[in-house]
């Protein structure tokens, strides 16, 4: 196992926390590839630990869908499919609607500013073009709007759909000529809140989730064809 991302230890994490937070950005950055076997012993010597938090953090990934339990063979990265992004997205959809809908019903001036500051931020991101610090700030706005909701139960399903959407939105985000489309939709999405009107809000909603299905959809199509060899993820 080539791979060349190592542990960060952070002295404010258990070490469970830290093995699945390094195991996770590989898998997202395609350090570790899809269709990849996740071995064990090797991970733990790779990162100087012991088999136990990497059993956790596998579990945990498997949680969110970046890993695959497979019978009598083990753990693996999962693919990225068009099956699984259009579930995720079908769901998605509906839940992102409403939340958008009660954001704009519900949402402070005090909240409107932090919007608005990580749509700045999100500007700044892109003007950069670091992949990894787009998709972080594009997340962010997103889970701003679902805290306006001031609803537990619709920002805990956003945040576990959000979790699994993750890789679909580097995915989304690689492809350089979307970037500045992503930062429109989310100026629409912004001045649609900012003004409380509901149904320009969710138009905007549901154009920034299509646009990204219709996106990553061919991305997956284009790397299918190619097959395994197409240079995703160094091994």
């Amino acid at each position: 196992m080539e791979n060349n991302f190592k542990v960060n230890m952070n002295e404010y994490l258990p070490l469970r926390d830290v093995v699945f937070n390094t195991l996770r950005q590989a898998i997202l950055k395609g350090e570790l590839a899809p269709g990849e076997r996740l071995m064990e012993i090797q991970l733990a010597e790779k990162l100087g630990v012991s088999r136990t938090p990497i059993r956790e953090a596998i579990r945990k990934l498997e949680l969110e869908g970046l890993v695959l339990m497979i019978p009598r063979k083990g753990a693996e990265v999962a693919k990225i499919s068009e099956k699984s992004l259009r579930d995720v997205l079908e769901v998605r959809r509906s839940l992102e609607e409403l939340a958008i809908e009660l954001a704009c019903q519900r949402m402070t001036e005090e909240n409107m500013e932090h919007l608005a500051g990580v749509q700045r931020s999100f500007r700044q991101a892109i003007e950069k073009g670091d992949a990894m610090v787009i998709a972080e700030t594009d997340e962010q706005f997103h889970y701003v709007i679902y805290q306006g909701t001031g609803n537990d139960k619709l920002i805990q399903m956003l945040n576990n759909l959000r979790e699994q959407m993750y890789r679909y939105r580097l995915e989304y985000i690689k492809d350089e000529d979307k970037r500045q489309i992503l930062l429109v939709e989310h100026e629409h999405i912004l001045g649609a809140i900012k003004s409380r009107n509901i149904a320009e809000a969710k138009k905007a909603a549901r154009e920034h989730i299509d646009n990204q299905e219709i996106t990553v959809s061919h991305n997956i199509k284009v790397q299918e064809q190619e097959g395994p060899g197409n240079g995703r993820g160094r091994r």
